[in-house]
């Protein structure tokens, strides 16, 4: 299938009444159809991995086109030149996060990205770096322990960012870490006391809803039903 007929079986699909709901929510309204992610990915699998024409659909400029890219994108064939190009474009933190968790986290490449994106100023290039280590704390089971807690300066230094999709983002990395295993969730929960002594307000927000939901009952109680279930969990 071509680009061009992606786009015209997308824009068959389009809700440009749920555009104004969508801008509500943090979500640009430029350059975007309205296609509900459920439609993208039901059109994504009925496409399958394609690389070139996932790089053509990026070249459009359409979020939904965009989002489709990330899904049918083969990671095998994603370069380091590709992630920088796309990350440049990022202009709504849907778009950052499903670029992310459909495609960048796969990438051999994820957990150095994570620090050189971290230190962006754009904003939606600062949130794909803690959207992406929060993608790989929930995904990436094999990843050992240590290159987790190897990050959490990086979150610490993210937390005083005040812009609302990045400190958003920070917290999220924050939680999944933390609710990986008993471990990580005290190493989180002690990152989390850290960043709650730094004078912001971003920092202290951060702080607080993480602590919240890293010492809940519900957390604490299946992290102990994991660690008792397998010989093999971190403790």
């Amino acid at each position: 299938m071509t680009s061009a007929q992606v786009m015209e079986k997308l824009k068959n699909k389009a809700r440009p009444d749920q555009l104004a709901g969508m801008a509500r929510y943090g979500m640009s309204p430029e350059g975007r159809l309205g296609v509900s992610v459920p439609d993208m990915r039901q059109f994504a699998k009925e496409l399958g991995r394609d690389h070139s024409l996932a790089l053509e659909l990026w070249q459009t400029g359409i979020a939904e086109a965009r989002m489709v890219a990330a899904m049918i994108d083969d990671p095998g064939q994603l370069t380091g030149s590709q992630m920088e190009d796309w990350v440049k474009d990022f202009n709504s933190w849907d778009v950052c996060d499903q670029v992310c968790d459909n495609l960048f986290e796969y990438s051999p490449l994820a957990w150095q990205k994570i620090i050189d994106w971290s230190e962006r100023e754009e904003e939606f290039a600062k949130r794909a770096a803690f959207t992406l280590l929060a993608c790989l704390a929930w995904h990436d089971k094999k990843a050992d322990d240590r290159k987790f807690i190897e990050l959490f300066p990086v979150i610490i230094k993210g937390a005083t960012d005040e812009r609302n999709f990045v400190k958003k983002a920070v917290n999220w990395a924050l939680r999944n870490i933390g609710k990986r295993n008993l471990n990580l969730n005290q190493a989180a929960v002690n990152a989390a006391r850290q960043i709650q002594q730094i004078d912001s307000k971003a920092a202290r927000w951060i702080a607080a809803d993480a602590i919240r939901e890293l010492e809940s009952e519900a957390v604490q109680a299946r992290l102990k039903r994991v660690r008792g279930s397998s010989p093999h969990s971190a403790s």
